[in-house]
């Protein structure tokens, strides 16, 4: 068990570490083709933190463990909104825009709201367990995704305040071509090789201590790929930018059910065992509370970001005892 425990950590240090120079390689070769950058901040490196989600939960229905790759999505999201989002309130008070109130949390509302509906497949009982996420709801959700982007783009190409806030955010590298190539396929490599290592350890772990995969998938997965965003938000928030700090959990949020669950099931339809409607009724609690919380004073205070994290410790404590 100490030896999976450790290619756990190796997993996570190597899934992070490419998703970093897969966005920069993929960032540098965008401006080599001139790619406007506002449009790089939104897609790329945006999908840059969301990157093992993806390859965690692909890697995971690919190799028949269906239940960590649903749960890394459900977990990743109660992560980022509870836990992130109360860390970065309590280092520092969050003031929310109009349009994060308005436009983008409903969008994540309406995503969570999705992302029950591919998993209630009979509403004449309360358990998940037998429900198929198919490719057709794989469609959807990829679908409403490309909906999504095409909003959000046309909205900021309309906002030049955004757009500078947008591009002055992110740390878009200068490189060659050919190093940019080869950032973006060694990150490539990278993750891949992390998330295999990563899936096949935790299953390990969680055959040797009893758990279930959907609980591996709802904590240690879960926690193992939200670092980007834990550690974006907390650092934004000490320095004052709110904006890049809840727009970080939202844009995370959305792209999680959307793309990462949408291209999952497309590829391998997942089967659900262990994750209940409990956790899924979580997920969609956690932001109609955060909502409140911003639609309120259009600020997360600190009370209010220490309520998020006793939250999320709670739930953490119910799933696992």
């Amino acid at each position: 068990m100490l030896l999976d425990i450790l290619l756990i950590v190796v997993g996570i240090v190597l899934v992070l570490t490419g998703a970093d120079r897969m966005t920069e390689g993929a960032s540098a070769i965008a401006r080599r083709w001139r790619v406007p950058e506002l449009v790089i901040g939104l897609t790329i490196v945006a999908a840059g933190t969301s990157a093992p989600e993806l390859f965690v939960s692909l890697v995971s229905a690919l190799r028949g463990t269906p239940d960590m790759a649903v749960g890394n999505v459900i977990g990743s999201n109660i992560f980022n909104t509870l836990l992130i989002v109360g860390c970065a309130a309590m280092v520092a008070p969050m003031t929310i825009s109009v349009s994060t109130v308005r436009k983008d949390i409903p969008a994540t509302v309406i995503a969570s709201v999705l992302l029950i509906g591919c998993c209630v497949d009979r509403f004449d009982r309360l358990s998940l367990n037998g429900n198929m996420i198919s490719r057709i709801d794989g469609i959807v959700l990829v679908v409403c995704f490309a909906l999504f982007m095409r909003y959000t783009l046309r909205q900021a190409t309309a906002s030049k305040q955004d757009a500078t806030e947008t591009v002055t955010s992110v740390s878009l590298p200068s490189m060659s071509l050919w190093a940019a190539w080869l950032w973006l396929l060694a990150g490539l490599a990278a993750l891949i090789f992390g998330s295999n290592l990563f899936v096949g350890s935790a299953s390990s772990v969680a055959v040797s201590l009893g758990m279930s995969e959907s609980v591996v998938g709802l904590t240690i997965v879960a926690g193992g790929t939200s670092l980007p965003e834990l550690a974006t938000s907390v650092v934004a928030a000490r320095k004052g930018q709110s904006a890049i700090a809840i727009g970080n959990v939202i844009g995370s949020n959305v792209f999680n059910i959307l793309a990462i669950l949408g291209l999952t099931a497309l590829v391998c339809p997942m089967r659900i065992g262990g994750i209940t409607l409990l956790d899924v009724a979580v997920q969609l609690f956690s932001i109609l509370l955060l909502w409140f919380f911003c639609y309120t004073k259009y600020t997360v205070a600190r009370w209010e970001g220490a309520l998020l994290t006793l939250l999320f410790l709670g739930y953490m404590s119910w799933i696992l005892v």
